[in-house]
């Protein structure tokens, strides 16, 4: 309530509220409407959001809702202002260390915090909740203490009622000093930063990162980059033991093991020295992939077609399809096993398996392969990486040839 009358005495045109409305509390709702009323009394819009907390840890499901609602509502360029203060950020701290977090954890609440999607600034977290109260009293600004801040059921509340008082007997100044601390981890936080940023560059992307070079970095930037990695775009990092899952069971895993570890929305797999971070989507394709069977196909020229692999439009080659086989039925199935293909220019058959081994197609896509024949004999085969020709008596000089245009590939990468 102090803020938002300092807000209002900062910019008054520019300020809107927002009471996010948990319905945890049975008198939530009159809350709200003490919000309302003080907005109404000094002209600034109000919105009241409800929000249905999900089961599990309260406090997080909580704060996840309250985000979501902010979110929802903000505009572009708007900054969401928030009154956490000195006390909240030492408790922040001390109860993170509780947890056993690292540099990004102990860093805690930043007073200006840019994150992808929203801006927020925390102008009293720098002053103590004893200020505070002062400034309000002073300004006679009326509030509502909510009844779970004395509940030491919740970690916070117990944390304040109950280890804190007895800290601050033996460390008076414990509250500067844990502050203080955050704002020195907040410095380590972006020299780190930085060093992740250097690492991330020379060992991958977002989705995939280069072994060789991961391993040549030290155990703990390996663990950091890793670390840094699988959380992506997500609001928190994963646990050190899962991290430790993805070295043991993935990276290090023997060199014939098809490892994968699943973790949040993610598959993290190894292939040929390259690690790759795969949705759900792409990684579970080839189970949720019903056998299509035998398919058949007229094609003319400039047609565009769709197969499992990607999308191709047929064009005029200098060697090529025979033109009698346009418009003529031709049949496309996916392999079985234990094909034998004729590469087009290379001399004897050779295993399928092997060719698509040796192109290096991911083993999550080998799925989308499709073979296309006439009268049992093999015409070519359609993969992520292109349309291969086989070499038959259907092949000519100045015949046609299905042309890639998009590959399941380009989906994997979009992931």
């Amino acid at each position: 309530m102090l803020l938002l009358h300092l807000m209002f005495f900062l910019c008054p045109e520019k300020v809107r509220a927002i009471y996010v409305d948990h319905q945890l509390q049975v008198l939530s709702a009159d809350w709200g409407k003490f919000v309302a009323d003080r907005c109404l009394r000094l002209n600034i819009p109000c919105i009241i959001q409800p929000v249905r907390v999900e089961n599990g840890n309260l406090e997080q499901q909580a704060r996840h809702c309250r985000y979501q609602a902010y979110l929802q509502h903000l505009q572009t360029d708007e900054i969401l202002v928030l009154a956490h203060h000195q006390q909240d950020q030492a408790e922040t701290l001390m109860l993170r260390l509780l947890s056993g977090t690292g540099v990004d954890g102990l860093a805690a609440m930043k007073q200006v915090d840019v994150r992808e999607n929203l801006t927020i600034w925390r102008p009293l977290l720098d002053i103590s909740r004893e200020q505070i109260c002062q400034w309000a009293k002073h300004l006679n600004i009326q509030n509502i203490e909510d009844p779970s801040n004395a509940d030491t059921h919740y970690d916070r509340a117990w944390a304040r009622q109950t280890l804190w008082p007895v800290l601050s007997e033996r460390y008076p100044k414990m509250q500067s000093a844990l502050v203080r601390t955050s704002e020195l981890m907040q410095d380590a936080q972006e020299i780190l930063q930085e060093v992740l940023q250097q690492d991330l560059q020379a060992c991958g992307t977002d989705t995939q990162l280069d072994l060789s070079k991961l391993l040549q970095l030290s155990r703990s930037r390996q663990r950091q980059l890793l670390s840094a990695w699988m959380k992506g775009e997500a609001q928190y990092r994963p646990s050190l033991d899962m991290v430790e899952r993805l070295q043991r069971e993935v990276i290090h895993a023997k060199p014939d093991a098809q490892a994968a570890l699943h973790w949040k929305d993610y598959y993290y797999v190894r292939y040929q020295q390259q690690l790759y971070r795969l949705t759900e989507e792409v990684y579970l394709a080839e189970q949720q992939q019903l056998q299509t069977g035998l398919k058949t196909l007229k094609i003319a020229l400039k047609d565009h077609v769709q197969v499992l692999s990607g999308k191709y439009v047929i064009e005029s080659a200098k060697v090529g399809l025979s033109t009698a086989l346009l418009q003529q039925p031709l049949y496309l199935q996916q392999r079985q096993g234990g094909e034998k293909i004729h590469l087009y220019g290379r001399v004897g058959a050779w295993p399928l398996k092997k060719a698509i081994q040796e192109a290096q197609i991911f083993p999550w896509v080998r799925h989308t392969i499709q073979i296309l024949s006439t009268d049992n004999v093999m015409l070519g085969v359609f993969t992520p990486k292109g349309f291969w020709l086989a070499q038959s008596a259907y092949c000519e000089a100045g015949g046609w040839l299905p042309i890639s245009v998009s590959s399941t590939l380009e989906l994997n990468n979009e992931h």
